[in-house]
Protein backbone atom coordinates (compact mmCIF):
# COMPACT_ATOMS: atom_id res chain seq x y z
CA UNK A 1 0.00 0.00 0.00
CA UNK A 2 0.84 4.01 -0.40
CA UNK A 3 0.09 6.73 1.89
CA UNK A 4 -0.10 10.13 1.00
CA UNK A 5 0.18 12.65 3.59
CA UNK A 6 -1.33 16.70 3.46
CA UNK A 7 0.89 19.22 5.97
CA UNK A 8 -1.19 22.03 6.60
CA UNK A 9 -1.26 25.14 8.25
CA UNK A 10 -3.72 27.72 9.98
CA UNK A 11 -3.39 30.96 10.96
CA UNK A 12 -6.38 33.62 11.78
CA UNK A 13 -6.77 34.54 8.53
CA UNK A 14 -5.70 31.57 6.36
CA UNK A 15 -5.04 27.92 5.40
CA UNK A 16 -1.54 26.50 3.95
CA UNK A 17 -0.32 23.61 2.80
CA UNK A 18 2.98 22.20 1.72
CA UNK A 19 3.40 20.88 -2.13
CA UNK A 20 6.60 19.29 -2.31
CA UNK A 21 8.80 18.46 -5.76
CA UNK A 22 10.22 15.87 -6.38
CA UNK A 23 13.97 15.30 -6.94
CA UNK A 24 13.59 12.42 -9.53
CA UNK A 25 10.84 13.88 -11.74
CA UNK A 26 9.26 17.39 -12.22
CA UNK A 27 6.15 17.18 -10.49
CA UNK A 28 4.67 18.72 -7.27
CA UNK A 29 3.09 16.54 -4.51
CA UNK A 30 2.44 16.03 -1.08
CA UNK A 31 4.37 13.43 1.30
CA UNK A 32 3.90 10.23 -0.23
CA UNK A 33 5.68 6.66 0.12
CA UNK A 34 5.01 2.79 0.35
CA UNK A 35 4.28 0.80 4.03
CA UNK A 36 7.31 -1.02 5.06
CA UNK A 37 7.44 -4.51 7.25
CA UNK A 38 4.20 -4.93 8.38
CA UNK A 39 3.19 -1.09 8.91
CA UNK A 40 -0.41 -0.26 9.27
CA UNK A 41 -0.96 2.61 6.86
CA UNK A 42 -1.36 5.45 10.10
CA UNK A 43 2.56 3.61 10.71
CA UNK A 44 3.58 4.04 7.51
CA UNK A 45 2.37 7.94 7.28
CA UNK A 46 3.74 9.06 10.84
CA UNK A 47 7.64 7.22 9.22
CA UNK A 48 7.28 9.20 5.95
CA UNK A 49 5.82 12.06 7.54
CA UNK A 50 9.43 12.41 9.42
CA UNK A 51 11.80 10.67 6.80
CA UNK A 52 10.54 13.25 4.31
CA UNK A 53 9.45 16.35 6.03
CA UNK A 54 10.75 16.15 9.56
CA UNK A 55 7.54 16.35 11.03
CA UNK A 56 6.41 14.51 14.05
CA UNK A 57 3.23 15.12 14.62
CA UNK A 58 0.18 13.28 14.84
CA UNK A 59 -1.57 12.14 11.86
CA UNK A 60 -5.45 11.97 11.13
CA UNK A 61 -6.59 9.42 8.55
CA UNK A 62 -9.02 10.90 5.84
CA UNK A 63 -11.48 9.08 4.27
CA UNK A 64 -10.37 9.67 0.93
CA UNK A 65 -9.05 6.34 -0.79
CA UNK A 66 -7.17 5.63 -4.23
CA UNK A 67 -5.13 3.18 -6.36
CA UNK A 68 -1.64 4.22 -7.88
CA UNK A 69 -0.82 2.19 -11.32
CA UNK A 70 2.02 -0.30 -10.31
CA UNK A 71 3.96 1.20 -13.43
CA UNK A 72 4.68 4.13 -10.87
CA UNK A 73 6.78 2.49 -8.73
CA UNK A 74 10.09 0.87 -9.79
CA UNK A 75 9.93 -2.31 -8.01
CA UNK A 76 6.48 -2.96 -9.36
CA UNK A 77 8.06 -5.74 -11.74
CA UNK A 78 8.93 -8.10 -8.78
CA UNK A 79 5.25 -7.46 -7.41
CA UNK A 80 3.59 -10.49 -10.02
CA UNK A 81 1.49 -10.15 -13.14
CA UNK A 82 -1.52 -10.32 -10.93
CA UNK A 83 -0.86 -6.72 -9.43
CA UNK A 84 -2.58 -4.08 -11.08
CA UNK A 85 -2.97 -1.13 -8.54
CA UNK A 86 -1.76 0.10 -5.58
CA UNK A 87 -4.06 1.20 -2.51
CA UNK A 88 -3.56 4.65 -1.56
CA UNK A 89 -4.50 5.50 2.04
CA UNK A 90 -4.74 9.61 2.70
CA UNK A 91 -3.85 11.69 5.99
CA UNK A 92 -3.20 15.24 7.35
CA UNK A 93 -0.42 16.54 9.32
CA UNK A 94 -1.17 20.21 11.20
CA UNK A 95 2.72 21.12 11.23
CA UNK A 96 1.56 24.38 13.30
CA UNK A 97 5.24 26.34 13.55
CA UNK A 98 7.43 23.44 13.20
CA UNK A 99 10.17 23.57 10.48
CA UNK A 100 10.44 21.59 7.83
CA UNK A 101 13.26 19.80 6.34
CA UNK A 102 13.29 18.25 2.91
CA UNK A 103 14.95 14.77 2.44
CA UNK A 104 16.99 14.02 -0.61
CA UNK A 105 13.38 12.85 -2.33
CA UNK A 106 12.50 16.96 -2.32
CA UNK A 107 14.38 19.79 -3.76
CA UNK A 108 11.73 22.32 -3.27
CA UNK A 109 8.51 22.88 -0.53
CA UNK A 110 6.09 25.18 -1.02
CA UNK A 111 3.32 26.50 1.26
CA UNK A 112 0.33 27.39 -0.61
CA UNK A 113 -2.97 28.52 -0.76
CA UNK A 114 -5.84 25.33 -1.67
CA UNK A 115 -6.27 27.02 -5.02
CA UNK A 116 -2.49 27.11 -5.93
CA UNK A 117 -2.08 23.75 -4.57
CA UNK A 118 -4.81 22.18 -6.58
CA UNK A 119 -3.30 23.66 -9.94
CA UNK A 120 0.31 22.58 -9.20
CA UNK A 121 -0.41 19.00 -7.96
CA UNK A 122 0.25 16.23 -10.77
CA UNK A 123 -1.81 13.20 -9.04
CA UNK A 124 -5.69 13.32 -8.59
CA UNK A 125 -5.73 11.31 -5.85
CA UNK A 126 -3.66 14.27 -4.03
CA UNK A 127 -6.16 16.68 -5.32
CA UNK A 128 -8.89 14.90 -4.09
CA UNK A 129 -7.65 14.22 -0.65
CA UNK A 130 -6.82 18.10 -0.53
CA UNK A 131 -10.67 18.16 -1.24
CA UNK A 132 -11.57 16.56 1.50
CA UNK A 133 -9.20 18.09 4.31
CA UNK A 134 -10.21 22.07 2.99
CA UNK A 135 -13.99 20.76 3.30
CA UNK A 136 -12.65 18.99 7.08
CA UNK A 137 -10.79 22.17 8.18
CA UNK A 138 -13.42 25.03 6.88
CA UNK A 139 -16.02 23.48 9.24
CA UNK A 140 -13.70 23.92 12.33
Amino acid sequence: FQVLVIPFRRTASTLKFAVLKRSDADYWQFVAGGGEDGETPIQAAQRETKEEAGITGDVTQLYSLSTVPKDCFAAADSWGENVYVIPEHCFAVHVGNEDIYLSPEHTELKWVSYEQAGSMLKWDSNRNALWELNQRLMKE
